[in-house]
């Protein structure tokens, strides 16, 4: 092979070399293929000998650091020896010309990696203050919230007993009782005594016993164990579901202003609330509820009076209720003219109350019809001088001409069959009227 075929291979492989250590430190394709070029045209000009081929070489080498430098980028090299014997005509084309080494040290590269780095640094270092920042202002929420609760609780006071604390007159155990502080009624401070403090809950004014009495911050901490949690509705039409879960079951819908307690002792997320319904627990969509301890407040003796005469009453009427079996008397059998007459009453009398009261009405007509007392059907009992109102008027027939209402038709019907719920009774009154009876609605049946 002539020396000038090897020097040509050898400068091949020099510019192949150069192109493949500028690929690598500067990932630039179009560099390299300027170098391949600058070799191949460069070629064509070598001359026959050693020295040509050092030619060669070292403005292969200048092209290709010229073109590292358009590409901004910084290649140190080191002292590129180039050795060739012209001589040695058997010498393998591969080993025409020593490997040319460049050792390169890219430091532009290093640049840049210092600059991602520093920018790493600056990103860590932004992400640890907003993440500083981010807890900070969590916690700076949490300390206002509890500061705000401490500002509320600050001039509060809450009774520590199993029932109740009396409230007196004037801040001395021999003073008139005015009122009681049931256990879970918040008060607010009006003034602090020796022993004895001013408060105001209600429509109770008066002093307390400090002995059994708890302040600010220690009531809220009696009140969170002691008191249970209120939920109230926000929206209307929010429905109710069976579980923590918006395509569960829903068990009913509620309107704004519906309250349940909240049972605290089921697992639920931040999206619920969890709240006592019926026997068992059900679920609210937090978004539309609020949540606030169920606080009560005192009670004035006379206001605790009446509560207590209201419940007895209802009590009573209850008992009178429960008390009063349906029995089964005689039917008497009747038109379907007297049917429609005999609902038509109970409508008048009775229509927006239960069944059972629209059946005590038409028991009571059909007790006079048995009683031998009164006239012996229903149309003359009903239109028996004096007896009812609305026979009276032309409600009942009015009614009776437009056609009674389904329950009132049904209630006729199983009065004629002889179903009666008034124990025999044959008057009947409003329940307000005070007369001893069987209260059923809003009748008292005697």
């Amino acid at each position: 092979m002539s020396l000038k075929k090897r020097a040509v291979s050898g400068v091949i492989i020099a510019g192949s070399l150069v192109m493949m250590c500028a690929t690598a430190d500067a990932a630039d394709t179009v560099m390299g293929e300027k170098v391949m070029q600058t070799a191949e045209a460069d070629a064509k000009l070598a001359t026959d000998g050693t020295a040509g081929v050092v030619v060669l070489l070292n403005q292969v080498k200048t092209d290709a650091l010229s073109s590292l430098d358009e590409a901004a980028i910084s290649v140190e090299q080191t002292q590129t020896n180039l050795v060739a014997s012209a001589e040695d005509s058997k010498m393998r084309d591969d080993e025409a010309a020593e490997a040319v080494v460049l050792e390169t040290v890219p430091e532009d590269a290093a640049e840049e990696t210092f600059e991602v780095q520093s920018i790493t640094d600056e990103t860590a270092e932004e992400t640890t203050i907003e993440t500083v920042e981010a807890t900070e202002t969590t916690e700076t929420a949490e300390e206002a919230a509890d500061s705000t609760e401490e500002d509320v609780w600050a001039n509060r006071l809450m009774a520590d007993v199993d029932e109740f604390l009396y409230v007196r007159a004037s801040g001395d155990a021999d003073a008139e009782i005015v009122g009681k502080l049931y256990k879970g009624a918040v008060a607010e401070v009006v003034e602090e005594g020796d022993g004895w403090t001013h408060i105001k809950s209600g429509n109770v004014d008066g002093y307390v016993n400090d002995d059994y009495c708890v302040t600010g911050e220690n009531a809220y901490d009696y009140a969170v164990e002691n008191v249970e949690t209120e939920a109230e509705i926000q929206t209307d039409g929010l429905r109710v579901r069976s579980e923590a879960d918006e395509n569960s079951k829903v068990l009913t819908a509620v309107s704004s202003g519906t309250t349940f307690m909240v049972d605290t002792d089921a697992e639920t997320t931040d999206e619920w609330v969890a709240v006592k319904y019926g026997d068992g627990t059900a679920y609210v969509s937090a978004e539309y509820v609020s949540t606030d301890l169920a606080l009560g407040e005192a009670v004035t003796i006379e206001e605790e009076k009446a509560a207590l005469a209201k419940k007895a009453a209802e009590e009573a009427k209850t008992a009178q209720v429960q008390g009063t079996e349906t029995v089964q008397k005689s039917s008497v059998a009747a038109s379907v003219d007297e049917v429609t007459l005999l609902a038509a009453l109970i409508q008048c009398e009775a229509g927006n109350e239960s069944y059972e009261g629209q059946l005590a009405v038409g028991a009571v007509v059909m007790n006079r019809v048995r009683s031998g007392r009164y006239p012996g059907s229903v149309s003359g009992v009903i239109y028996d001088g004096g007896q009812f109102t609305p026979a009276a008027t032309g409600a009942v027939a009015s009614v009776a001409a437009n056609g009674p209402k389904g329950s009132c038709i049904q209630a006729a019907q199983e009065a004629l069959a002889g179903a009666d719920n008034t124990g025999g009774a044959t008057c009947f009154r409003r329940a307000s009227s005070g007369i001893a009876g069987v209260v059923i609605g809003n009748h008292v049946f005697y």
